[in-house]
Protein backbone atom coordinates (compact mmCIF):
# COMPACT_ATOMS: atom_id res chain seq x y z
CA UNK A 1 0.00 0.00 0.00
CA UNK A 2 3.17 2.49 -0.08
CA UNK A 3 1.71 4.10 -3.09
CA UNK A 4 -0.74 5.47 -1.02
CA UNK A 5 2.29 7.99 0.64
CA UNK A 6 4.12 10.66 -1.06
CA UNK A 7 0.91 12.29 -2.30
CA UNK A 8 2.63 15.74 -1.28
CA UNK A 9 3.20 16.63 -5.25
CA UNK A 10 -0.66 16.79 -6.53
CA UNK A 11 -2.66 17.06 -2.57
CA UNK A 12 -2.91 20.50 -1.43
CA UNK A 13 -1.84 20.60 2.18
CA UNK A 14 -5.41 21.60 3.88
CA UNK A 15 -6.68 21.67 7.30
CA UNK A 16 -10.44 21.28 8.58
CA UNK A 17 -12.85 23.50 7.72
CA UNK A 18 -12.93 26.97 10.22
CA UNK A 19 -15.82 28.23 11.49
CA UNK A 20 -16.23 31.35 10.48
CA UNK A 21 -15.12 34.78 12.78
CA UNK A 22 -18.48 36.34 12.91
CA UNK A 23 -20.40 33.24 14.39
CA UNK A 24 -17.29 32.13 16.54
CA UNK A 25 -16.49 35.12 18.63
CA UNK A 26 -19.88 34.54 20.12
CA UNK A 27 -19.41 30.84 21.83
CA UNK A 28 -16.15 28.85 23.23
CA UNK A 29 -16.50 26.07 21.32
CA UNK A 30 -14.03 25.07 19.12
CA UNK A 31 -13.61 26.62 15.74
CA UNK A 32 -11.81 24.09 14.04
CA UNK A 33 -14.11 21.12 12.77
CA UNK A 34 -13.08 17.55 12.43
CA UNK A 35 -11.83 16.05 9.11
CA UNK A 36 -13.97 13.93 7.38
CA UNK A 37 -12.12 9.59 6.76
CA UNK A 38 -11.37 10.65 3.49
CA UNK A 39 -9.60 14.07 4.06
CA UNK A 40 -7.60 12.88 7.10
CA UNK A 41 -6.69 9.99 4.99
CA UNK A 42 -5.81 11.82 2.27
CA UNK A 43 -3.35 14.36 4.53
CA UNK A 44 -2.09 11.74 6.13
CA UNK A 45 -0.39 10.68 2.34
CA UNK A 46 1.01 13.50 1.93
CA UNK A 47 3.38 12.40 4.24
CA UNK A 48 7.20 11.71 2.36
CA UNK A 49 7.85 8.94 4.42
CA UNK A 50 10.96 10.33 4.63
CA UNK A 51 14.30 8.72 6.03
CA UNK A 52 15.02 10.55 8.98
CA UNK A 53 11.44 11.71 10.32
CA UNK A 54 12.39 15.18 11.69
CA UNK A 55 8.85 15.27 12.40
CA UNK A 56 9.60 13.01 14.96
CA UNK A 57 12.59 14.49 16.56
CA UNK A 58 10.79 17.64 16.80
CA UNK A 59 8.34 16.37 19.07
CA UNK A 60 9.37 16.37 22.91
CA UNK A 61 7.55 12.95 23.30
CA UNK A 62 9.36 11.34 19.92
CA UNK A 63 5.93 10.65 18.63
CA UNK A 64 6.00 7.66 15.93
CA UNK A 65 4.23 10.12 13.62
CA UNK A 66 5.54 8.35 9.80
CA UNK A 67 3.44 5.23 11.24
CA UNK A 68 0.46 6.64 12.01
CA UNK A 69 0.48 9.09 8.88
CA UNK A 70 0.62 5.72 6.77
CA UNK A 71 -1.79 3.72 8.92
CA UNK A 72 -4.07 6.60 9.18
CA UNK A 73 -3.52 6.91 4.92
CA UNK A 74 -4.37 3.57 4.44
CA UNK A 75 -7.40 3.34 6.68
CA UNK A 76 -6.27 1.40 9.51
CA UNK A 77 -7.08 4.21 12.18
CA UNK A 78 -7.17 1.89 14.90
CA UNK A 79 -3.77 0.67 14.22
CA UNK A 80 -2.77 4.12 13.90
CA UNK A 81 -4.24 4.80 17.25
CA UNK A 82 -2.37 2.18 18.95
CA UNK A 83 1.23 3.80 17.67
CA UNK A 84 0.13 7.17 18.56
CA UNK A 85 -1.17 6.45 21.89
CA UNK A 86 2.02 4.07 22.44
CA UNK A 87 4.15 7.53 23.35
CA UNK A 88 1.85 10.19 24.53
CA UNK A 89 -0.82 9.44 27.20
CA UNK A 90 -3.42 12.67 25.62
CA UNK A 91 -3.20 12.33 21.87
CA UNK A 92 -6.19 14.51 21.54
CA UNK A 93 -5.33 17.17 23.69
CA UNK A 94 -2.07 17.63 22.07
CA UNK A 95 -3.62 17.62 18.12
CA UNK A 96 -5.85 20.28 19.60
CA UNK A 97 -3.14 22.48 21.51
CA UNK A 98 0.63 22.06 20.86
CA UNK A 99 2.33 24.93 19.00
CA UNK A 100 2.91 21.94 15.86
CA UNK A 101 3.70 24.92 14.10
CA UNK A 102 7.38 25.67 16.31
CA UNK A 103 7.78 21.65 16.68
CA UNK A 104 6.86 18.56 14.56
CA UNK A 105 4.95 20.44 11.54
CA UNK A 106 7.23 23.42 11.71
CA UNK A 107 10.07 21.20 10.96
CA UNK A 108 8.48 19.08 8.49
CA UNK A 109 10.64 17.65 5.29
CA UNK A 110 8.02 18.84 2.54
CA UNK A 111 7.47 21.79 4.66
CA UNK A 112 10.57 22.71 3.62
CA UNK A 113 10.72 22.04 0.10
CA UNK A 114 8.07 24.58 -0.29
CA UNK A 115 4.88 21.72 -0.39
CA UNK A 116 3.28 22.51 2.53
CA UNK A 117 3.78 20.39 5.87
CA UNK A 118 1.53 17.61 6.72
CA UNK A 119 -1.04 18.56 8.89
CA UNK A 120 -0.10 16.71 12.04
CA UNK A 121 -1.98 17.59 14.75
CA UNK A 122 -5.16 17.77 12.71
CA UNK A 123 -4.64 14.20 11.71
CA UNK A 124 -3.44 13.52 15.55
CA UNK A 125 -6.70 14.96 16.47
CA UNK A 126 -9.17 12.90 14.39
CA UNK A 127 -7.27 9.90 14.90
CA UNK A 128 -8.22 9.73 18.58
CA UNK A 129 -11.12 11.36 18.53
CA UNK A 130 -12.38 8.41 16.52
CA UNK A 131 -11.13 6.22 18.97
CA UNK A 132 -13.21 7.25 21.24
CA UNK A 133 -16.54 7.34 19.07
CA UNK A 134 -15.43 4.01 18.35
CA UNK A 135 -15.01 2.49 22.17
CA UNK A 136 -11.07 1.58 21.34
CA UNK A 137 -10.37 3.20 24.87
CA UNK A 138 -10.65 1.08 27.24
CA UNK A 139 -10.07 1.14 30.81
CA UNK A 140 -6.44 0.15 32.57
CA UNK A 141 -6.27 -3.32 33.26
CA UNK A 142 -3.20 -3.99 34.79
CA UNK A 143 -1.39 -7.84 34.05
CA UNK A 144 -1.29 -7.93 38.11
CA UNK A 145 -1.81 -5.65 40.53
CA UNK A 146 1.02 -3.93 43.01
CA UNK A 147 0.60 -3.48 46.71
CA UNK A 148 3.19 -0.14 46.41
CA UNK A 149 1.69 3.04 45.60
CA UNK A 150 2.25 6.70 44.49
CA UNK A 151 1.08 9.81 45.33
CA UNK A 152 0.95 12.22 42.59
CA UNK A 153 0.83 16.21 43.99
CA UNK A 154 -1.04 17.59 40.51
CA UNK A 155 -3.32 16.79 38.64
CA UNK A 156 -2.09 18.75 35.41
CA UNK A 157 -0.59 16.86 32.26
CA UNK A 158 2.84 15.75 34.11
CA UNK A 159 0.57 14.23 36.76
CA UNK A 160 -2.12 12.57 34.41
CA UNK A 161 0.85 11.18 32.66
CA UNK A 162 2.07 9.77 35.33
CA UNK A 163 -0.67 8.57 37.13
CA UNK A 164 -1.42 6.36 33.53
CA UNK A 165 1.73 4.91 33.45
CA UNK A 166 2.33 3.50 37.18
CA UNK A 167 -1.41 2.28 36.70
CA UNK A 168 -0.16 1.04 33.83
CA UNK A 169 2.42 -1.06 35.77
CA UNK A 170 -0.26 -2.19 38.61
CA UNK A 171 0.92 0.36 40.95
CA UNK A 172 -1.68 2.01 43.34
CA UNK A 173 -2.57 5.56 42.20
CA UNK A 174 -3.53 8.41 44.11
CA UNK A 175 -3.44 12.27 42.83
CA UNK A 176 -4.04 15.07 44.85
CA UNK A 177 -4.87 18.25 43.52
CA UNK A 178 -6.08 21.94 44.99
CA UNK A 179 -8.44 22.27 42.29
CA UNK A 180 -12.38 20.79 42.42
CA UNK A 181 -11.60 19.24 38.69
CA UNK A 182 -8.77 17.72 37.37
CA UNK A 183 -6.68 18.39 34.21
CA UNK A 184 -4.79 21.99 35.79
CA UNK A 185 -4.04 24.52 33.44
CA UNK A 186 -5.87 22.61 31.06
CA UNK A 187 -9.44 23.15 32.15
CA UNK A 188 -8.36 26.23 33.81
CA UNK A 189 -5.96 28.15 31.92
CA UNK A 190 -6.88 27.42 28.46
CA UNK A 191 -10.54 28.28 26.79
CA UNK A 192 -12.93 25.96 25.01
CA UNK A 193 -12.29 27.48 21.72
CA UNK A 194 -8.65 25.52 21.83
CA UNK A 195 -9.71 22.34 24.13
CA UNK A 196 -13.84 21.95 24.57
CA UNK A 197 -13.48 20.59 28.81
CA UNK A 198 -15.52 17.85 28.02
CA UNK A 199 -12.17 16.57 25.83
CA UNK A 200 -10.41 16.81 29.34
CA UNK A 201 -12.81 15.58 31.29
CA UNK A 202 -13.12 12.45 29.33
CA UNK A 203 -9.70 11.74 30.22
CA UNK A 204 -10.42 12.02 34.27
CA UNK A 205 -12.90 9.67 34.21
CA UNK A 206 -10.93 6.96 32.32
CA UNK A 207 -8.16 7.23 34.81
CA UNK A 208 -10.93 7.17 37.42
CA UNK A 209 -12.72 3.84 35.53
CA UNK A 210 -9.25 2.68 35.39
CA UNK A 211 -8.69 2.51 39.47
CA UNK A 212 -6.39 6.20 40.21
CA UNK A 213 -7.99 7.78 43.18
CA UNK A 214 -8.47 11.54 42.66
CA UNK A 215 -8.61 13.75 45.95
CA UNK A 216 -9.61 17.59 44.88
CA UNK A 217 -9.15 20.56 47.05
CA UNK A 218 -6.44 19.14 48.58
CA UNK A 219 -3.57 21.63 49.12
CA UNK A 220 -0.53 20.29 50.06
CA UNK A 221 0.89 22.37 53.01
CA UNK A 222 -2.33 24.23 53.74
CA UNK A 223 -4.80 21.15 54.01
CA UNK A 224 -2.13 18.08 54.40
CA UNK A 225 1.47 17.97 54.72
CA UNK A 226 4.21 16.81 52.31
CA UNK A 227 5.07 14.24 54.98
CA UNK A 228 1.51 13.15 55.41
CA UNK A 229 1.91 12.15 51.44
CA UNK A 230 5.27 10.55 51.80
CA UNK A 231 4.22 8.38 54.65
CA UNK A 232 0.83 7.03 52.86
CA UNK A 233 3.09 6.14 49.69
CA UNK A 234 6.10 4.28 48.40
CA UNK A 235 7.02 7.19 45.98
CA UNK A 236 6.23 10.90 45.41
CA UNK A 237 5.93 12.85 42.46
CA UNK A 238 5.53 16.31 42.69
CA UNK A 239 3.57 17.88 39.78
CA UNK A 240 2.12 21.15 40.28
CA UNK A 241 2.62 23.04 37.45
CA UNK A 242 3.77 27.40 38.16
CA UNK A 243 0.60 29.40 38.55
CA UNK A 244 2.42 32.50 39.91
CA UNK A 245 1.87 35.46 37.49
CA UNK A 246 5.39 37.39 36.63
CA UNK A 247 3.83 40.71 37.69
CA UNK A 248 4.43 44.39 35.46
CA UNK A 249 6.89 46.66 36.46
CA UNK A 250 5.47 50.25 35.92
CA UNK A 251 4.12 53.02 37.58
CA UNK A 252 -0.39 52.75 37.79
CA UNK A 253 0.14 48.90 37.94
CA UNK A 254 -1.89 48.87 41.26
CA UNK A 255 -5.06 50.56 39.45
CA UNK A 256 -8.29 48.99 39.58
CA UNK A 257 -8.86 47.22 36.37
CA UNK A 258 -5.23 45.58 35.89
CA UNK A 259 -5.74 41.96 36.48
CA UNK A 260 -4.01 39.39 36.41
CA UNK A 261 -4.31 36.63 32.95
CA UNK A 262 -5.24 33.63 34.82
CA UNK A 263 -7.09 35.20 37.33
CA UNK A 264 -9.02 36.22 33.78
CA UNK A 265 -9.09 32.97 32.14
CA UNK A 266 -10.23 31.27 35.35
CA UNK A 267 -13.33 33.21 35.82
CA UNK A 268 -14.10 32.64 32.35
CA UNK A 269 -13.81 29.04 32.32
CA UNK A 270 -15.24 28.05 35.25
CA UNK A 271 -18.16 30.47 33.80
CA UNK A 272 -18.65 27.83 31.42
CA UNK A 273 -18.74 24.94 33.58
CA UNK A 274 -21.85 26.94 35.42
CA UNK A 275 -20.10 28.10 38.81
CA UNK A 276 -21.08 30.94 40.55
CA UNK A 277 -17.86 33.78 39.75
CA UNK A 278 -19.19 37.09 41.94
CA UNK A 279 -16.22 38.76 40.38
CA UNK A 280 -16.99 37.83 37.24
CA UNK A 281 -20.96 38.61 37.51
CA UNK A 282 -19.71 42.16 38.79
CA UNK A 283 -17.92 42.94 35.83
CA UNK A 284 -14.21 42.94 37.45
CA UNK A 285 -13.30 40.05 35.69
CA UNK A 286 -15.33 40.45 32.50
CA UNK A 287 -14.43 42.50 29.22
CA UNK A 288 -17.79 42.69 28.42
CA UNK A 289 -18.08 46.21 26.66
CA UNK A 290 -14.36 47.82 27.50
CA UNK A 291 -11.64 48.70 25.47
CA UNK A 292 -8.93 45.27 27.12
CA UNK A 293 -5.13 45.86 26.28
CA UNK A 294 -3.13 42.25 27.22
CA UNK A 295 0.39 42.88 27.68
CA UNK A 296 2.37 39.52 26.60
CA UNK A 297 3.10 37.87 23.51
CA UNK A 298 2.75 34.24 23.96
CA UNK A 299 0.04 31.65 24.32
CA UNK A 300 -1.39 32.97 27.36
CA UNK A 301 -1.61 36.03 25.87
CA UNK A 302 -3.02 34.57 22.71
CA UNK A 303 -5.70 33.27 25.15
CA UNK A 304 -6.80 36.28 26.69
CA UNK A 305 -7.40 38.28 23.91
CA UNK A 306 -9.38 35.74 21.95
CA UNK A 307 -11.59 35.36 25.42
CA UNK A 308 -12.50 38.67 25.37
CA UNK A 309 -13.58 39.35 22.16
CA UNK A 310 -15.84 36.32 22.96
CA UNK A 311 -16.89 37.97 26.08
CA UNK A 312 -17.82 41.15 24.08
CA UNK A 313 -15.23 43.93 24.69
CA UNK A 314 -15.43 47.02 22.68
CA UNK A 315 -11.26 46.44 21.74
CA UNK A 316 -9.23 44.54 21.82
CA UNK A 317 -5.45 45.04 21.79
CA UNK A 318 -2.34 43.02 22.58
CA UNK A 319 0.77 44.83 23.18
CA UNK A 320 4.14 43.11 22.56
CA UNK A 321 7.35 44.36 23.00
CA UNK A 322 9.43 43.15 19.69
CA UNK A 323 7.32 42.11 16.28
CA UNK A 324 5.20 39.63 15.02
CA UNK A 325 8.22 37.25 13.97
CA UNK A 326 9.88 37.22 17.21
CA UNK A 327 6.49 36.89 19.28
CA UNK A 328 6.83 33.54 21.89
CA UNK A 329 3.41 32.49 20.75
CA UNK A 330 2.28 30.04 18.11
CA UNK A 331 1.76 31.86 15.05
CA UNK A 332 -1.72 30.04 14.16
CA UNK A 333 -3.26 31.24 17.14
CA UNK A 334 -1.74 35.16 15.69
CA UNK A 335 -3.30 34.49 13.08
CA UNK A 336 -6.92 33.16 14.38
CA UNK A 337 -6.88 36.76 16.63
CA UNK A 338 -6.03 38.64 13.86
CA UNK A 339 -9.58 37.17 12.25
CA UNK A 340 -11.65 38.03 15.36
CA UNK A 341 -10.62 41.29 15.02
CA UNK A 342 -7.72 41.91 17.68
CA UNK A 343 -5.45 44.92 17.33
CA UNK A 344 -1.84 44.03 17.62
CA UNK A 345 0.54 46.87 18.60
CA UNK A 346 4.62 45.43 17.68
CA UNK A 347 7.28 46.83 18.73
CA UNK A 348 5.53 48.64 22.14
CA UNK A 349 6.53 48.23 25.57
CA UNK A 350 4.72 49.22 28.41
CA UNK A 351 5.80 52.62 30.49
CA UNK A 352 3.12 53.26 32.62
CA UNK A 353 -0.79 52.46 32.91
CA UNK A 354 -2.43 55.95 33.46
CA UNK A 355 -5.35 56.25 35.54
CA UNK A 356 -8.33 58.45 36.95
CA UNK A 357 -8.50 60.33 39.78
CA UNK A 358 -10.81 57.31 40.96
CA UNK A 359 -7.93 55.30 40.34
CA UNK A 360 -9.34 52.55 37.95
CA UNK A 361 -7.41 51.71 34.52
CA UNK A 362 -7.92 54.46 31.54
CA UNK A 363 -4.75 53.82 29.21
CA UNK A 364 -1.62 52.59 29.01
CA UNK A 365 1.79 54.45 28.18
CA UNK A 366 3.80 52.48 25.57
CA UNK A 367 7.30 52.94 24.29
CA UNK A 368 8.41 52.21 21.02
CA UNK A 369 10.37 49.84 20.27
CA UNK A 370 12.94 48.89 17.81
CA UNK A 371 15.24 45.47 17.64
CA UNK A 372 18.70 46.00 18.15
CA UNK A 373 21.33 43.41 19.06
CA UNK A 374 20.67 39.74 19.95
CA UNK A 375 20.78 38.69 23.88
CA UNK A 376 21.77 35.93 25.96
CA UNK A 377 19.54 33.87 23.54
CA UNK A 378 20.14 35.02 19.96
CA UNK A 379 16.74 37.12 20.05
CA UNK A 380 17.54 40.83 19.05
CA UNK A 381 16.73 43.07 22.17
CA UNK A 382 14.37 45.27 22.09
CA UNK A 383 15.59 49.00 22.29
CA UNK A 384 13.51 52.70 22.96
CA UNK A 385 13.30 54.50 19.84
CA UNK A 386 12.40 57.86 22.24
CA UNK A 387 8.66 57.52 21.09
CA UNK A 388 5.58 56.81 23.03
CA UNK A 389 1.98 56.09 22.64
CA UNK A 390 -1.05 56.23 25.02
CA UNK A 391 -4.01 53.10 24.07
CA UNK A 392 -7.30 53.53 26.06
CA UNK A 393 -7.46 50.83 27.93
CA UNK A 394 -10.90 49.63 30.60
CA UNK A 395 -9.14 46.73 31.63
CA UNK A 396 -5.26 45.40 31.40
CA UNK A 397 -4.15 41.89 31.63
CA UNK A 398 -0.86 41.28 32.40
CA UNK A 399 0.47 38.15 30.61
CA UNK A 400 3.54 37.89 31.08
CA UNK A 401 4.02 34.24 31.73
CA UNK A 402 4.20 32.25 35.23
CA UNK A 403 6.89 31.39 38.07
CA UNK A 404 6.88 29.08 40.56
CA UNK A 405 5.54 29.19 44.19
CA UNK A 406 7.73 28.68 47.06
CA UNK A 407 7.39 24.97 47.46
CA UNK A 408 10.00 24.36 50.25
CA UNK A 409 7.97 26.76 52.28
CA UNK A 410 4.54 25.73 50.82
CA UNK A 411 5.48 22.21 51.80
CA UNK A 412 6.96 22.86 54.93
CA UNK A 413 10.53 21.03 53.45
CA UNK A 414 13.52 22.95 53.37
CA UNK A 415 15.59 20.15 52.04
CA UNK A 416 13.79 20.49 48.87
CA UNK A 417 16.03 22.22 46.97
CA UNK A 418 15.11 24.49 44.07
CA UNK A 419 16.95 26.58 41.73
CA UNK A 420 17.20 30.81 41.55
CA UNK A 421 14.08 30.69 39.50
CA UNK A 422 12.47 28.55 42.24
CA UNK A 423 11.85 25.63 39.75
CA UNK A 424 12.58 21.81 41.81
CA UNK A 425 15.96 20.82 40.94
CA UNK A 426 15.89 17.01 39.79
CA UNK A 427 18.48 14.57 38.35
CA UNK A 428 17.52 14.76 34.94
CA UNK A 429 18.52 10.84 34.66
CA UNK A 430 15.62 9.68 37.20
CA UNK A 431 13.92 13.27 37.69
CA UNK A 432 14.24 13.01 41.45
CA UNK A 433 14.31 15.92 43.63
CA UNK A 434 16.95 16.18 46.62
CA UNK A 435 14.30 14.31 48.70
CA UNK A 436 14.51 10.63 48.48
CA UNK A 437 11.53 9.02 46.96
CA UNK A 438 9.92 12.41 45.64
CA UNK A 439 10.28 12.64 42.07
CA UNK A 440 9.09 15.99 39.91
CA UNK A 441 7.99 16.56 36.40
CA UNK A 442 6.27 19.54 34.42
CA UNK A 443 6.85 22.91 35.12
CA UNK A 444 7.64 22.63 38.28
CA UNK A 445 11.04 21.17 37.52
CA UNK A 446 11.14 23.18 33.43
CA UNK A 447 9.30 26.33 34.21
CA UNK A 448 5.86 27.29 32.60
CA UNK A 449 6.30 25.41 29.32
CA UNK A 450 4.12 23.58 27.15
CA UNK A 451 1.84 20.15 28.08
CA UNK A 452 3.62 18.01 26.07
CA UNK A 453 6.85 18.19 27.63
CA UNK A 454 4.53 18.21 30.68
CA UNK A 455 3.86 14.49 29.23
CA UNK A 456 7.00 13.70 28.71
CA UNK A 457 8.59 14.82 32.19
CA UNK A 458 5.80 12.69 33.78
CA UNK A 459 6.39 9.53 31.23
CA UNK A 460 9.92 10.13 32.45
CA UNK A 461 9.34 10.23 36.25
CA UNK A 462 7.24 7.16 36.33
CA UNK A 463 9.44 5.45 34.67
CA UNK A 464 12.05 6.41 37.16
CA UNK A 465 9.40 5.57 39.98
CA UNK A 466 8.66 2.08 38.87
CA UNK A 467 12.36 1.35 38.72
CA UNK A 468 12.62 2.26 42.62
CA UNK A 469 10.12 0.50 43.65
CA UNK A 470 10.55 -2.82 41.87
CA UNK A 471 14.25 -2.60 42.97
CA UNK A 472 12.47 -2.43 46.74
CA UNK A 473 10.17 -4.61 46.09
CA UNK A 474 12.74 -6.87 45.16
CA UNK A 475 15.33 -6.49 47.93
CA UNK A 476 12.14 -6.51 50.04
CA UNK A 477 11.61 -10.25 48.93
CA UNK A 478 15.63 -11.24 49.56
CA UNK A 479 15.26 -9.59 53.27
CA UNK A 480 12.31 -12.00 53.89
CA UNK A 481 14.16 -14.65 52.65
Amino acid sequence: MAEKMLQFTHVQRAMPAKRDPDARTHDFDEIYSEFSLKAAGAQAARCSQCGVPFCQQGCPLSNNIPDWLKLAAEGRLEEAWQVSTATNNMPEICGRICPQDRLCEGICTIEQSGHGTVTIGSVEKFITDTAWEEGWVKPITPPRERAQSAGIIGAGPGGLAAAEQLRRKGYQVTVYDAYDRGGGLMVYGIPGFKLEKPIVARRIKHLEDSGVTFKFNTRIGPDMSLQDVRKAHDTVLIATGVYQAKDLKCPGVGSTGVLAALDFLTASNRKSFGDAVPAYDDGTLNAEGKRVVVIGGGDTAMDCVRTAVRQGAKSVTCLYRRDRANMPGSQREVANAEEESVVFEWLASPEAILDTKAGKAKAVRAARMKLGEPDASGRQSPVKTGDTVDIKADMVIKALGFDPEDLPELFGEPALTVNRWGAVRVDYATMETSLSGVYAAGDIVRGASLVVWAIKDGRDAAEAMHRAMKSAEKASKVAAE
